[in-house]
Parts: C-alpha cells; structure tokens; sequence
C-alpha cells in the first residue's frame, strides 16, 4: 500500500515509473540482459521506496511493524492458523 499522504500528482507519477521500471525487468529478462535486468530491478526498489510500500514505515498508530514476518510467528499466529484450516490444501 502506497503512503496516503503522497499527493495524487506524485502518486501518479511514481505509478507511472513504477510500470515502466517493471517492464524494463520484463524486457530484460526476455533478451537475458543481466545488467539491463540489475539496473530495472533496483529502478523497481527505488520507486517503492518513495510510494512507501518498501521502507521505513509511514505510519505511526503505536501498532509494532510486523512487515516482513510470518504470520505464524506474530501475534496473528493463532488466527492465521485458523485460516490456513479453512482455505482448500491447507494445514
């Protein structure tokens, strides 16, 4: 999720960065252009970055950062594992 207080111009703009650095992985990747390919993934991280969606957090709701954890070793451990019961293949 992109940081809200980004106004919508620069929204948009980073969006539009963002597309054209993912098919520039894309096109790299198809002509196995290793370094074109290094260069459009870290455009890729650049952009997330200043949308917020990569980073240091945005927000500040007291609530602890619990990006980049398994569900099963948060406090939503026992929830998630109720949902994994429920969902087809799951365990």
């Amino acid at each position: 999720m992109a940081d809200p207080g980004l106004d919508e111009e620069k929204r948009t703009d980073l969006v539009s960065r963002l597309m054209r650095a993912r098919r520039a992985v894309r096109d790299a990747k198809r002509s196995a252009d290793h370094e074109a390919e290094a260069a459009a993934h870290k455009a890729v991280e650049e952009v997330k970055r200043a949308l917020g969606e990569r980073g240091p957090v945005w927000w500040d709701d007291g609530s602890a950062d619990l990006n980049r954890h398994m569900a099963k070793n948060t406090t939503y451990a026992d929830w998630y594992a109720n949902i994994g019961r429920s969902r087809p293949g799951g365990s």
